[in-house]
């Protein structure tokens, strides 16, 4: 079931999405060469801690997972897609990162990722990044009413694609609003003018995924979350969290 949200609804989204924005921006602040993965979590649970919010991603156990999930952000690096768990990694000149966090805030959530690079950066990771970033605008600026679930995804699906990247299969962008995964999915590649009618209040995260060998293949690590690109090439991930409204795509995890 779809959650239309009130206008007073979204304005609490929008004080979730501002933690998200802010874990997001200390995080990717502290990611330095030889700072852990399990630091950066850190940063992020005391920036929740600060804003008196929790982490829905702590302790969330889908259907797949074999254990519940133990950190309050995602950390990806390299070829790590989606999903990967903090741990004691401590990072290297040229990582690639992907940091995926969510904040729930008096009741309601908000979910956004980044990516970025560590060091001296490799000129094809910034253009995966930079490509990453210009699928997640044009799904964006195609999350507006009378639109439908279909545009979104080939708005996204185009710009990854013409670029010549990969994109997992089964793995997109859902809804939002109490729970950080609700009613209706976005997938990263689909036909136009398909799926749900887009209308004002229904709240999105947008999450595009690329992988720079231009597979779509992944397999998932033993600890049953992290997800890889078959080939070892490189992957980038960002996401928004995205109110429709009449006015146009409110995004809801902007700083």
């Amino acid at each position: 079931m779809v959650h239309v949200k009130t206008d007073e609804a979204i304005d609490e989204m929008r004080a979730a999405g501002r933690v998200v924005a802010h874990a997001l921006t200390a995080v990717r602040e502290a990611a330095r060469v030889g700072v852990s993965l399990l630091e950066l979590d850190a940063v992020a649970r005391a920036v929740l801690r600060e804003a008196r919010a929790t982490s829905p991603f702590l302790g969330y156990r889908p259907h797949f997972a074999p254990v519940p999930f133990p950190a309050v952000v995602c950390a990806s690096v390299n070829d790590a897609i989606v999903h990967g768990i903090p741990d004691g990694y401590r990072l290297r000149d040229g990582d690639l990162v992907s940091i995926d966090c969510g904040a729930r805030l008096r009741g309601w959530c908000g979910d956004a990722a980044v990516s970025f690079t560590v060091g001296r950066a490799r000129p094809a990771d910034l253009r995966l990044i930079a490509t990453a970033e210009a699928a997640l605008a044009a799904g964006i600026a195609a999350a507006v009413p009378g639109n439908r679930i279909g545009d979104i995804a080939h708005a996204v699906g185009s710009v990854c694609r013409a670029a010549g990247y990969g994109i997992p299969e089964g793995f997109g962008g859902h809804g939002v609003g109490r729970s950080m995964h609700e009613d209706p999915g976005v997938p990263n590649e689909g036909p136009p003018g398909r799926g749900m009618r887009l209308r004002p209040g229904m709240v999105l995260a947008i999450e595009p995924m690329l992988i720079a060998g231009g597979g779509d293949d992944y397999v998932c690590d033993p600890d049953g979350w992290t997800l890889r690109t078959t080939d070892s090439s490189r992957a980038a991930h960002v996401e928004h969290t995205v109110a429709i409204t009449a006015g146009g795509p409110r995004i809801l995890t902007a700083l």
